[in-house]
């Protein structure tokens, strides 16, 4: 409807008295919203002021010069006001035209913003030393919702998964495990100072035991501990796994660090800095000059010790996503990684890549808030929240959409007790409850023999009510392109909420299956009909299911 009204718009512009000329139509930019507040219209465009600095004319004059030329059948009335604002009221017969168009193929209707460019979300990203949280949870729902919706506009998404699985926490995973491995057959040994202390390295343990038996206590501890270690990631990345797909996330790929260490592409990526002049030796140590691209200090590559730093293997990771040919990368981390943006910006541009195309969204802590308690957490002694337990306490569909009910640069307090509720005050629920009615106002129907007609009677959609409804099916679609744009699937959630609420009120207040009226029966439903699709494919592109119960 938007771009309808645009291009009415544009064509009012050239039959303007105004001298604009019209090659550079095309190049206008100007916006045209929806309005909430009927009063001020159904549209209002910002067309005049646009125009003002360009034909040298006041806002107003221009406006009212437009308006005159402004026609169309589905036009009702036009207006200007403060100081230059068209504001236009429409027919409803326009809004019943975008719902026939609609219900012949929403999928037309879907702005393909992307054009099959290719983008790569790396999201979760976990360290495979221990279960994911409920803090991981977050970034999880994040990039697996602003996937879906790239997705759907037309961008060709991978989704990516980088296990960090060498250094000095694999070691102590190592470590952890084989403390506990030896204390079963007698052999008391120091608990790691650095170690892993959850009881979930006690279970790998056990597993390793009834695998191995004793045939590591005998070996060399370096090569035990590397046994360990081997045997603990694996465990542990498997039960990472099984705890996304049950939160309905799924990676397209899971790269692993030791691999680009193994293929030597760390070292090869490392003599290109240096042959660009970007990295240097100081104090036995090798650093990026990351200070030539605004970071605050130089950046080390390899300790004087010989040791590879993250941030080494995190850069020919970087090069790798560019050489794989992504239009966009967008990475997901925690909001504790803000001083790592600047720097990995940095070595991109070292490297000759265009530091623009890395999009990094920092995702905020989770506060989990209990019977009006703050629940605490920590990450190394056992009193994290695993986020498989938030899944069996909450659901998966609650967790992720209370997890998309705020941007990610803002801390989130999680309601338990409020995502258990099954009342109108849980957002979900209220979402999902609007969908079961829609479904069953379609079986109430066919129990009354009443037969469904798609795409017939919708002339009779008339109410305010009605109206209103079919501008938020609309309003779908900007949703979705300012939710990817600005990368806040939140803007999802909200919308969805908006409109499950006035579908309610519609409800209550509507008598939709009427065996008296059976024309306007059949109108209401083909609304309902489409209502249930934006918010079936919305909670879709969330992770939530759509049940047809509830």
């Amino acid at each position: 409807m938007v771009n309808i009204i645009k291009s009415l718009l544009k064509e009012a512009l050239l039959s303007a008295n105004l001298s604009f000329p019209k090659s550079d139509t095309d190049k206008l930019v100007f916006s045209v919203e929806l309005q909430a507040n009927p009063s001020y219209g159904d549209f209002s465009t910002n067309l005049a002021f646009q125009l003002a600095s360009i034909l040298k004319e006041k806002p107003y004059k221009i406006a009212a010069e437009i308006v005159n030329h402004v026609n169309s059948e589905f036009i009702d009335k036009v207006e200007i006001k403060g100081g230059g604002f068209i504001n236009i009221f429409v027919k409803a017969s326009f809004f019943q035209k975008f719902l026939r168009d609609f219900l012949q193929d929403e999928n037309r209707l879907i702005p393909q913003l992307g054009d099959g460019k290719k983008i790569q979300v790396e999201f979760v990203s976990a360290n495979p030393t221990g279960p994911l949280h409920i803090g991981h949870g977050r970034g999880a729902s994040f990039g697996d919702s602003i996937s879906r919706i790239l997705d759907i506009l037309g961008y060709k998404v991978t989704k990516e998964y980088y296990i960090n699985d060498r250094g000095n926490q694999i070691t102590n995973l190592g470590k952890s495990v084989y403390y506990w491995y030896m204390l079963n057959f007698g052999k008391s040994i120091p608990f790691p100072e650095d170690g892993y202390k959850g009881e979930y390295i006690k279970i790998i343990a056990e597993k390793l035991i009834h695998e191995c038996k004793d045939e590591l206590v005998n070996l060399e501890e370096m090569l035990a501990i590397s046994r360990c270690a081997e045997y603990g990631k694996k465990q542990i990345m498997e039960n990472i796994i099984q705890d996304l797909n049950s939160f309905n996330v799924y990676f397209d790929k899971y790269f692993s660090e030791t691999d680009i260490f193994e293929n030597n592409y760390v070292d090869e990526t490392l003599n290109l800095l240096k042959n660009k002049g970007m990295a240097y030796k100081n104090n036995d140590a090798l650093w990026l000059k990351t200070t030539a691209f605004g970071d605050d200090k130089d950046r080390v590559l390899i300790k004087s010790t010989g040791e590879y730093t993250y941030f080494a293997s995190d850069i020919a990771y970087h090069r790798n996503k560019f050489e794989r040919g992504f239009d966009i990368i967008i990475d997901v981390w925690g909001a504790d990684h803000h001083g790592y943006v600047k720097r990995m910006k940095a070595a991109l541009q070292a490297l000759g890549y265009n530091s623009d195309k890395l999009k990094i969204v920092l995702i905020q802590m989770v506060n989990l808030i209990k019977k009006g308690e703050k629940v605490s957490m920590s990450t190394r002694a056992n009193e994290f929240i695993p986020l498989s337990w938030l899944i069996k306490e909450v659901g998966k569909d609650a967790a992720r959409f209370f997890y998309c009910l705020r941007s990610p640069d803002s801390h989130f307090d999680f309601n338990i007790d409020l995502a258990k509720e099954k009342s109108s005050d849980n957002p979900v629920y209220y979402v999902q409850y609007a969908y079961a009615r829609i479904k069953s106002l379609f079986r109430n129907a066919h129990e009354k023999n009443i037969l469904y007609q798609e795409l017939e009677n919708l002339e009779l959609l008339v109410l305010k009510e009605e109206l209103n409804l079919i501008k938020n099916i609309q309003a779908y679609f900007e949703t979705l392109i300012n939710a990817s744009i600005l990368l806040e699937p939140n803007k999802l959630a909200t919308f969805l909420i908006e409109l499950a609420s006035n579908f309610h009120y519609y409800y209550n207040n509507t008598k939709i299956v009427d065996e008296g009226n059976i024309a306007l029966t059949n109108a209401r439903l083909n609304l309902c009909k489409s209502i249930g699709r934006i918010i079936q494919s919305g909670l879709n592109l969330l992770g939530v299911d759509a049940p047809e119960r509830m």
